[in-house]
Parts: C-alpha cells; sequence; structure tokens
C-alpha cells in the first residue's frame, strides 16, 4: 500500500489552517483552502492518492457534497474513471435513492442518482471526503453506493478527527492520509 513519507505528511500538514472557535467555541476548524491554493501540497497529496488507487482498478470514485467533489473528481480524471457525486437531498435532478443518518439535533439525508454506476451491478467505487469527524455522513453515502449495486471498496478521507471514532461502522475499509488524535 502506498504511503506518505514524512517530508510529504509534513508538505500537507503544514498547508492547512487551523481556525481557533469556529464554527463555535472550542472548535479548532482544519480549513483546507490553504491546502488547495497551495499547489506543491495540493500536487503531494493529489499524486499520493493517485499512486495508491491505480492498482486497486475502480470504477468510479464517489464524493461526498461538497469538499468530496473536489479531491473525487481530480482523482477520478487522473485514474481515468467516472466520478458520482454524493449530493445533499434535494439536489439532483434524476431518479435518486436516499439515506438519513443522525446529527447532534435531527437527521441529514444524502442521495445518488439510482443508475449512478451504470447498469452493471458490482462497480468498484471508491468513496472520498476531506474529512471524517463523527462519520455520519460517510456511513450514510458507503450505504448508498451498496444500496444502488455497486460496491463501495474503500472510504477516503484526506483528515480524520481520530478521537471522535467516526469510522466506526463504516461498511468499507476506511484509509485517512492524515489522522488527529
Amino acid at each position: 500500500m502506498q504511503t506518505l513519507t514524512t517530508e510529504e505528511k509534513e508538505i500537507i500538514i503544514r498547508s492547512i489552517r487551523d481556525i481557533p472557535d469556529f464554527p463555535k467555541p472550542g472548535i479548532i476548524f482544519k480549513d483546507i483552502t490553504t491546502l488547495l491554493s497551495n499547489p506543491k501540497a495540493f500536487n503531494t497529496l493529489m499524486t499520493h492518492l493517485e499512486n495508491r488507487y491505480t492498482p486497486y482498478n475502480l470504477d468510479y470514485i464517489a464524493g461526498i457534497d461538497a469538499r468530496g467533489f473536489i479531491f473525487g473528481s481530480i482523482l477520478a480524471d487522473r485514474l481515468g474513471i467516472g466520478f458520482v457525486p454524493v449530493r445533499k437531498k434535494g439536489k439532483l435532478p434524476y431518479t435518486t435513492v436516499a439515506e438519513k443518518y443522525s446529527l447532534e439535533y435531527g437527521f441529514d439525508e444524502v442521495e445518488i442518482h439510482i443508475d449512478a454506476f451504470g447498469e452493471e451491478k458490482g462497480a468498484k467505487v471508491l468513496l472520498i471526503d476531506d474529512l471524517i469527524a463523527t462519520g455520519g455522513t460517510a456511513k450514510a453515502a458507503a450505504s448508498l453506493i451498496d444500496k444502488v449495486g455497486a460496491k463501495c471498496v474503500e472510504v477516503c478521507f484526506i483528515l480524520e478527527l481520530g478521537f471522535l471514532k467516526g469510522r466506526m461502522g463504516i461498511n468499507a475499509p476506511v484509509y485517512s492520509v492524515l489522522e488527529i488524535g
């Protein structure tokens, strides 16, 4: 399995900005916009992901709304495969399949097109997003992939807040480029 060198990790980590007390007091927000605007760090990350996932012989990359779209579409292009958006409820124009997940207060929902991975069942799909905290969105998205007849072979995050144990209960292997706590 392709892993980052210590130098590559440092390039990526140094490019992510911490924003204290956002969106509320006590939270340190990990701002990836500075990673996106740093060509060396962004290329280091995307080259790592390309090298890691080339041997998987994937059919699709699915990206979670909205930052997963950035990493997922670029990785799909680099791998020469299709990209599928996993959107918040009500954002897709065709027939969809939806999955609810719990929030701190209430529920939310994500959905994909019913034919997102083509007619043939068993397409190999990588699910990607920028960060995993409590994991609700990722669990729902991975479940959706399987629900429409594809196979979620792995779920990838750029950052994982390990102390929140969000990877627990995801129905596929999880890979995080960087883990915090």
